[in-house]
């Protein structure tokens, strides 16, 4: 189909969600330099930090990840010394992520630069419609809507967002 025929250039939700994060990462990236850590990077210290020893397994589930790409993630976290993966005692099968002394010190850095960023972003687009898009995310990154999509059956409104 050429492009002149399609009237909304948004019209893949795949497409302008993915457009939107990548222009969400490259400012919040910027915002982050200083200390050395790109938006992605951040997001991995801190979902470790959240879940104290997660499991790569359950790392990669509150990522909303794929292991392979969760293992590709903190492949230079590790080289930095920021976090370590150990053999979980109980499963020897599984390894558990921990956030190294550095490593906690790096997300305390990143911290102060992050606050920057989300209070512009909220200054520019509005403190509630970005506390509305947040909540409309987190419901379409829910395994709820994944299971929805899934079946093709209506997500029921407000559903999902506890996800967050």
């Amino acid at each position: 189909m050429p492009s002149s025929t399609i009237k909304d250039p948004l019209v893949c939700n795949g497409a302008a969600l993915r457009k939107a994060t990548r222009r969400i990462s490259q400012l919040y990236d910027a915002a982050l330099a200083p200390c050395g850590l790109s938006v992605s990077q951040r997001s991995v210290l801190l979902h470790i930090a959240r879940g104290g020893s997660p499991t790569m397994t359950e790392l990669a589930h509150a990522m909303v990840l794929d292991r392979s790409a969760l293992a590709r993630n903190i492949q230079p976290l590790e080289r930095d010394g920021y976090l370590v993966q150990r053999r979980d005692e109980e499963d020897g099968r599984s390894r558990r992520v921990e956030l190294t002394a550095a490593g906690r010190a790096k997300l305390a850095e990143s911290n102060r630069l992050w606050r920057g960023a989300q209070d512009r972003f909220e200054t520019v687009y509005g403190s509630e419609r970005a506390a509305a898009l947040r909540v409309a995310l987190a419901e379409i990154y829910s395994d709820e809507f994944a299971q929805a999509f899934e079946q093709g059956t209506p997500l029921p409104a407000g559903r999902g967002a506890e996800a967050a």
